[in-house]
């Protein structure tokens, strides 16, 4: 049995990949940013799955000081994570940018589950046979220099593009250190 959290999984991929580890029998932290959303969820899971060991922690990713305080949370609440899946992302909403100007595609989609990440490793390695699982995209695009920002503004397609360039970029020089601190 894994100890697992799984970021966006009051919806689609993350809901669905929830449900199959939970009827698996793995401990589950989901998150959501809508508490009681995330709440009906978790209910859901436990009744179909017969799996009572099944968590939430809530945060909003395009709130940047929220995903830090869900890192802190998990460090204070869970003594071990073997697998982090981050699931949560974002590509059209109603506004462009997050609370603090920022493209809130790259904000969602690459900045919280950088921070989220590397502010619980000390919680990941703890774990067994660690993984981290970065959910991409094949549209991947080139990141223009301002786009964080807000200095060049670019469609919704081409923001969430370069979003997920940033996450698979991440991945590979996170595996890197990974295989420096466990070869």
């Amino acid at each position: 049995m894994k100890t697992i959290l799984i970021t966006g999984s009051t919806d689609g991929i993350g809901k669905l990949t929830a449900l199959k580890l939970a009827k698996e029998g793995h401990k589950l932290f989901l998150h959501g940013r809508s508490e009681d959303k995330l709440n009906t969820v978790i209910n859901e899971i436990q009744e179909s799955s017969n799996n009572e060991n099944i968590k939430g922690f809530v945060a909003d990713f395009s709130d940047l000081n929220a995903v830090k305080q869900m890192a802190e949370n998990i460090k204070n609440e869970v003594e071990k994570l073997d697998i982090i899946i981050n699931n949560a992302g974002i590509f059209k909403t109603a506004s462009d940018k997050t609370k603090d100007g920022l493209d809130i595609r790259m904000a969602v989609n690459y900045l919280a589950p950088y921070i989220l990440t590397e502010s619980i490793i000390s919680v990941l390695e703890k774990g067994s046979e660690t993984r981290v699982i970065n959910l991409s995209s094949a549209a991947q695009s080139t990141v223009k220099k301002g786009v964080l920002t807000g200095a060049v503004a670019i469609n919704a397609s081409d923001a969430y593009a370069q979003s997920k360039l940033a996450l698979t970029m991440w991945s590979f020089i996170l595996q890197n250190s990974i295989l420096i601190l466990r070869p």
